[in-house]
């Protein structure tokens, strides 16, 4: 006969009442840890979960895009005049006018694009540069004053051979060129020093320089380089903004001469 006893004499547990201990026991650690990894999820601590797309917790907000520079100017560019400084034949079919500033890295990026343009096209585009020297550009006020005195004191290719030095030699930013080098440089592009020197002192070119500023404001400038490309005849005019590919300008202006 089978006995609940061993051959000691102990009591055996039989094997059905083993097996729904160990069942039980099985399902009240499995609940455990679904309530912890649950409760865990619920207070935070792997992260927050919302409607959708879970997200890293305390994750800083996506800054917004900022909004696109118009397309068109506010208004035309002012008119090239005798006192502007023109790069090329002056009687061109097409003119590229370029706001700009001595100290800014863009346009010192841009500047070998604008002397490429006049290569291209020779005699059928001229460049004609003018000052928007930003107010967080330190040295880039006196910078244009300076240009305007070279050019008083020694001309107009003067004027273009201290344009290319300066953006040649600066390492922009806003005080990318030394003001105390101006001089120099000024006698090395063909102007005499001691006038030169006379002639920035005196902030003579102070007003024109914010004048040419304020007009670029008008025309919808916004930042540098801003560039028209205008057509002579018609006086239609593109904006084209920054500091942009060669190839950008082409179709511009080759839709500009298309209309001559």
């Amino acid at each position: 006969m089978n006995s609940p006893f061993d051959s000691s004499g102990s009591a055996q547990t039989p094997v059905w009442t083993g097996f729904l201990v160990g069942l039980l026991a099985g399902f009240a650690v499995s609940s455990l840890l679904i309530g912890l990894v649950l409760g865990a999820a619920l207070s935070g601590g792997i992260g927050s979960v919302t409607r959708g797309t879970p997200t890293v917790a305390n994750q800083p907000p996506t800054a917004p895009t900022p909004p696109p520079a118009p397309d068109t100017p506010s208004k035309p560019p002012a008119p090239v005049t005798a006192r502007d400084h023109v790069l090329g034949n002056p009687n061109a079919k097409v003119t590229v006018i370029e706001y700009s500033d001595f100290e800014c890295p863009f346009c010192k990026r841009h500047a070998p694009t604008m002397a490429q343009i006049h290569t291209l096209y020779k005699d059928d585009v001229n460049i004609v540069y003018r000052h928007f020297p930003l107010s967080f550009h330190q040295n880039a006020m006196k910078e244009a004053e300076a240009s305007e005195c070279v050019a008083e004191l020694a001309g107009n290719d003067a004027f273009w051979k201290f344009h290319d030095a300066i953006f040649d030699r600066t390492a922009a930013g806003g005080t990318g060129f030394a003001l105390d080098k101006l001089p120099a440089l000024a006698k090395e592009v063909g102007a005499n020093e001691a006038k030169f020197k006379q002639c920035l002192d005196s902030g003579k070119y102070t007003k024109y320089v914010q004048d040419q500023l304020q007009e670029g404001i008008d025309a919808g400038v916004q930042g540098t380089p801003g560039n028209f490309v205008v057509n002579n005849d018609t006086k239609e005019s593109k904006d084209i903004s920054g500091a942009v590919p060669v190839t950008t300008f082409q179709s511009a202006i080759d839709a500009m001469l298309k209309k001559s």
